[in-house]
């Protein structure tokens, strides 16, 4: 996906930035990663609340075999499949992964202090 459509599928939570990464590209608002692109196929940050509603809505996690052979889940899920036809869903999705990547950041940056 190139980075102009991502921008438009995005642009409901504001300017986005785009960094390659992981072999995908991370997808950034108001200084966090909340989204990702990964061979094609584009991921939202989830967190305890939000990883519910994208499992309700039909949204896959992203797991990984880790080194020991065990699956190593991310915290990334697919957009749910309303979402990519419809950019009002979308934008709701955008929104709710936004929100769970600024409460991920504001918790780990708590712990730290």
């Amino acid at each position: 996906m190139d980075n102009a459509a991502i921008e438009e599928m995005f642009e409901a939570v504001g300017p986005v930035s785009i960094r390659r990464m992981f072999g995908g590209k991370g997808i950034y608002a108001r200084g966090v990663i909340f989204a990702l692109e990964l061979r094609g196929e584009l991921m939202l940050k989830g967190d305890a609340e939000s990883a519910p509603l994208l499992e309700d809505a039909g949204a896959s996690r992203w797991c990984y075999q880790g080194r020991s052979g065990k699956p190593v889940a991310m915290p990334y899920w697919t957009v749910p499949d309303e979402a990519l036809d419809d950019p009002e869903i979308m934008a709701k999705w955008a929104r709710i992964a936004l929100d769970a990547a600024i409460r991920v950041t504001e918790r780990e940056a708590g712990q730290r202090k």
